[in-house]
């Protein structure tokens, strides 16, 4: 009883808010910046029973926001890290661990069995389908993202309340809106945003306090400031019957690719392998293969030392979204060419330099 000593003896919390956290399920999809501060401080509260989904491994370059993991924990799966951590943190916890990615056919089983969702994901096509699978279900979920030195925190679905599409109604197209691997992330803000979500998912569970339905919370690290923005519900977003076929980004493209550790491999045996970097300049200037050659993105077009290449020509980037949609233009621009997008990007090659190590 002493666990949740200080909680309880809060007015207007106290045992019967506890006992509503024990009975509770949290269903939380992702275990990066955000979900690391949402299942810590959950469970340590006391929710009853915690699933995770999550099918990454853990990387260097999230260490600087995902402070759960270590430097001995780089290329092991987030989930198994994750659910050692908890365990030892709260035996008394029900963990459950999803090592899979949120889909079309799993994501209805899944949510089902839970009383909150919370949305800790980093891309557009995993949130609509969390939303979409919560109106089916009438789920609450508590979402959160990232953009720089901001962050936003709402609670959609919950009692009648607006859902995430009354907000932004159509997935946006991958082009259309930059992610952390672009514009970074400062560290602490991802802490922050989880934290908050954390908070609104006890207020949804006890019933204390004002959850943020019909609410943005935006959050500017630089000023710190908040403020809030209002969301109006539609009807026409709040009666959803059935999943969509897939929720892909409406610019997905299929492209010929290859795997981090066949890149190096073949980077390894070929005397000038043609390489282009898409990323920024100042992105390439921080850490870039010495072969690569750099062209952004947004000026891409094949220097006539290309045009004639007899050999394949790979496309490289941070996370390999960028050189899915590079290839996809070259391709189009000079069909007699061969190109390979390197899936995970620098990323991928980090990790694999790691591993080597």
């Amino acid at each position: 009883m002493n666990r949740y000593l200080r909680q309880q003896q809060l007015p207007g919390f106290g045992e019967a808010g506890q006992q509503k956290l024990a009975k509770a399920k949290v269903l939380v999809v992702g275990l990066g910046g955000l979900g690391i501060p949402v299942v810590q401080y959950l469970n340590a509260m006391g929710v009853g029973t915690l699933g995770l989904v999550e099918k990454d491994t853990v990387a260097l370059h999230n260490l600087q926001r995902q402070v759960l993991y270590t430097e001995r924990d780089v290329g092991k799966s987030k989930l198994a890290v994750a659910l050692e951590q908890l365990k030892a943190q709260n035996s008394e916890t029900h963990h459950v661990g999803y090592e899979a990615f949120l889909n079309t056919g799993n994501a209805l089983e899944i949510i089902s069995e839970y009383d909150v969702v919370v949305d800790a994901t980093d891309n557009f096509p995993t949130r609509y389908l969390i939303n979409d699978a919560c109106v089916i279900l009438n789920k609450p979920f508590v979402y959160g993202a990232l953009q720089g030195f901001e962050g936003q925190v709402s609670v959609f679905n919950h009692k009648g309340g607006p859902t995430y599409r009354c907000l932004f109604p159509n997935i946006p197209k991958g082009t259309e809106i930059p992610n952390c691997n672009e514009n970074g992330v400062l560290g602490v803000v991802p802490g922050i945003i989880g934290t908050l979500q954390a908070l609104e998912v006890v207020k949804v569970i006890t019933g204390i306090g004002e959850p943020l339905s019909g609410k943005v919370l935006v959050f500017d690290s630089q000023n710190h400031r908040y403020f809030k923005m209002a969301i109006q519900p539609k009807p026409e977003y709040q009666t959803i019957q059935k999943l969509l076929e897939s929720y892909g980004a409406t610019d997905c493209v299929q492209v010929p690719s290859i795997k981090a550790d066949a890149f190096l491999k073949v980077i390894a045996q070929e005397v000038h392998p043609a390489i282009i970097d898409v990323r920024s300049r100042p992105e390439y200037q921080m850490d870039h293969l010495s072969q690569a050659l750099n062209i952004p993105l947004d000026d891409l077009a094949l220097p006539k030392s290309l045009q004639e290449q007899k050999t394949s020509i790979y496309i490289l980037c941070q996370s390999g979204k960028r050189s899915e949609v590079a290839v996809a233009k070259l391709q189009e621009s000079h069909p007699n060419l061969t190109f390979y997008s390197v899936l995970g990007g620098m990323n991928a090659l980090n990790l694999e330099e790691t591993r080597k190590a």
